[in-house]
């Protein structure tokens, strides 16, 4: 028999593993929390804080409380009406360990425990244990406390009484098993924002926080019975509101509950999230588009009923109507079907008839009440419309000019000479005289250089019609090839790594940030797309006995000079920026492949209003937002010449 025979003959029934239970979530953690990176990490903090939330959506909750233990272990508590502790008929175990050690068990199945519930699909209690390293869930019901102790998804001893209570309520301790996760420690930033988010969603509710890794311990309030009314005001914190209401909106049709809060700023963005039973939906889904339609309807038509536009005018597109708009759509649904490949998008076709009929006819009553705010908005859109025109107008220029000319890329653009973007980067260096380095050092084939002249437009206080006119943002728009916007088209990049090198510097800082600024708002396929990095040039050179070494940062700094030894035959050059470098050293620091390091830029969706507020408070007109920021952060920023 051939060796390839003997392999084939081998190959049988017995070799098919069957995974039992939780082992399958230990042997595949990705299919069931994402990944195991640190998104994945906070994840098991979501699941168990979810079923809390769902207790309090059924109106038996009004207290969360979330501690993190000086070890990363994680305590939540609440004060529901704790899981059932009776024996669960068909397992012939109690229903704590039921829903600990069983997979698709728990109250969000078979349609009586729950009317809405988020998490995981009801996987969350069995997946958070299966990937701890020890949980530990105490129930507290009916006076007496239950307890029960797991390790590694394994059951350590039965459901037991363990005292007297007069609470009621679960508690649940788990510590993430560093055996699955690649980092165990918590960032307590991620989780204020996604508590923060959480307690906006479920008006009424109290969650508290708690960090008791720092000396001095760390709490925080999330609290807030105006609901999303009041998440709309926290996002528009850093602008200026176009009139003093928040607009709200709620009603049930069809099963779903419907919550819709908005209000405009002077912006020229629109900033919509959008939720289903507290899990924000990033791709959107049939809940978005029936707010879109019911605002686009609504507004042209008390536009025309009051003459605000002319017979000959053409409609107002939903564009229009939603600049400067920050949105919030909540639904709640019973039963709530995903599409797409990554379950980020409603399918339900009712939520789509719900959103609208219910925006329809409140926001027709706010307009006729309120005639002094709808005249506002349908003004700022007018404007709106006018300026998309002239945008056009633009877009159109650019793009017969690109038709025409073959040669159409930036004259200040040095070119690498490979046409497989997949191997092409460009660098994006602010100034000439680095630019020339850049230029010299670069490897020609596939490294292409665009130097920028000055500080680029800050386009969060200017219109899409006034960005396109900007020769810098011209420059990049030419050179990357994927138009922007919504010409915006990723299978045209020229590049698929975009490096912006600036300096160590606040003003290279500030560069950079108006850059990002540009992707995120008018290009942000590149950011989620992961083709945007950053270049980390070193801060010092250190040349000792004809021998030289760089470091990135003070701390490789002293670990350098601790192993060659510190003494007065040290030269140590502390960088200012790119110009000081020759070619050669930029080279072999910052540019080349098998030694530079790039950071890429990356944006979690689940915080996307985050990221939308952090870059209003950094790039808006309001300069007391970005002095606390500034002062709130500072300590998270190293090496910046303040």
């Amino acid at each position: 028999m051939s060796m390839e025979n003997k392999k084939t003959a081998e190959y049988g029934a017995d070799q098919i593993q069957i995974l039992e239970g939780l082992e399958a979530v230990r042997k595949r953690p990705g299919m069931y929390i994402g990944s195991t990176s640190e998104k994945g990490l906070h994840h098991l903090v979501y699941e168990i804080v979810d079923n809390a939330v769902d207790e309090a959506l059924a109106g038996y909750c009004d207290t969360i409380e979330v501690i993190i233990h000086k070890d990363n272990s994680v305590t939540v508590k609440d004060n529901g009406r704790g899981i059932p502790v009776g024996i669960n008929k068909k397992k012939g175990i109690s229903s704590v360990e039921v829903v600990f050690t069983i997979l698709h068990a728990g109250g969000k199945f078979g349609g009586g425990g729950y009317k809405v519930s988020g998490g995981l699909h009801g996987v969350g209690s069995s997946v958070v244990n299966a990937l701890s390293e020890w949980l530990e869930v105490e129930v507290h019901t009916e006076g007496k406390i239950h307890k029960q102790r797991y390790e590694r998804g394994k059951v350590c001893y039965p459901l037991k009484v363990t005292g007297d209570t007069d609470h009621r309520g679960t508690i649940v301790h788990f510590k993430p098993d560093g055996k699955i996760f690649e980092t165990t420690i918590f960032d307590l930033n991620t989780l204020v924002q996604r508590l923060r988010e959480t307690a906006f969603l479920t008006k009424n509710l109290k969650i508290l926080l708690k960090d008791e890794r720092p000396d001095e311990p760390v709490a925080h309030k999330f609290h807030y019975e105006g609901g999303i009314k009041e998440f709309v005001t926290y996002l528009n914190q850093n602008k200026d509101e176009y009139y003093p209401d928040v607009i709200y909106c709620e009603g049930m049709k069809d099963q779903v509950y419907v919550e819709v809060a908005f209000q405009h700023n002077d912006s020229f963005n629109e900033n919509i999230y959008s939720f289903v039973n507290n899990i924000i939906t990033p791709e959107g889904g049939t809940h978005l588009s029936g707010f879109k339609n019911a605002m686009t309807k609504t507004f042209n038509d008390y536009a025309r009923k009051n003459k605000l536009l002319k017979d000959s005018e053409s409609n107002l597109s939903g564009e229009d109507i939603r600049e400067g708009l920050v949105a919030i759509i909540s639904i709640k649904i019973g039963e709530p079907q995903f599409e797409g490949q990554t379950k980020q998008k409603l399918g339900n076709s009712e939520a789509r008839g719900a959103v609208d009929s219910i925006v329809s006819e409140q926001l027709k009553i706010y307009l006729e009440q309120n005639p002094t705010v709808a005249r506002a908005i349908c003004e700022k859109a007018v404007l709106a419309q006018r300026a998309r025109d002239a945008a056009r107008k633009a877009r159109d220029l650019t793009r017969r000019k690109t038709a025409l000319e073959t040669a159409a890329l930036p004259g200040k653009l040095a070119d690498c000479s490979e046409k497989d973007p997949s191997k092409c980067e460009i660098y994006i260096v602010e100034g000439d005289s680095a630019g020339g380095s850049a230029k010299t050092a670069r490897s020609r084939a596939t490294q292409a250089i665009l130097p920028l002249r000055g500080k680029i437009l800050n386009v969060e206080k200017a219109r899409l019609d006034k960005i396109l006119v900007n020769n810098e943002i011209k420059a990049m728009i030419t050179a990357f090839g994927t138009g922007i916007h919504e010409d915006f088209d990723i299978s045209k990049l020229r590049y698929h790594k975009i490096i912006i090198m600036t300096d160590a510097d606040v003003d290279g800082a500030h560069i950079s940030t108006l850059l990002l600024t540009f992707f995120y708002r008018f290009m942000p396929e590149l950011i989620t797309g992961g083709h945007v990095y950053l270049a980390q040039p070193p801060l010092y050179r250190i040349e000792k006995n004809k021998k030289v070494w760089y470091a990135y940062s003070d701390d490789e700094l002293n670990q350098i000079l601790t192993e060659i030894g510190r003494d007065q035959n040290n030269k140590i050059q502390r960088y200012k920026g790119l110009g000081e470098m020759d070619a050669e050293q930029l080279w072999d620091t910052t540019m080349d492949p098998e030694k530079r390091i790039l950071l890429r830029v990356n944006i979690d969706e689940e915080t996307e209003s985050e990221v939308d507020l952090t870059f209003n408070t950094l790039m808006g007109d309001k300069v007391e937002p970005r002095r606390k920021f500034i002062e709130e952060n500072a300590k998270y920023v190293k090496n910046l010449d303040i």
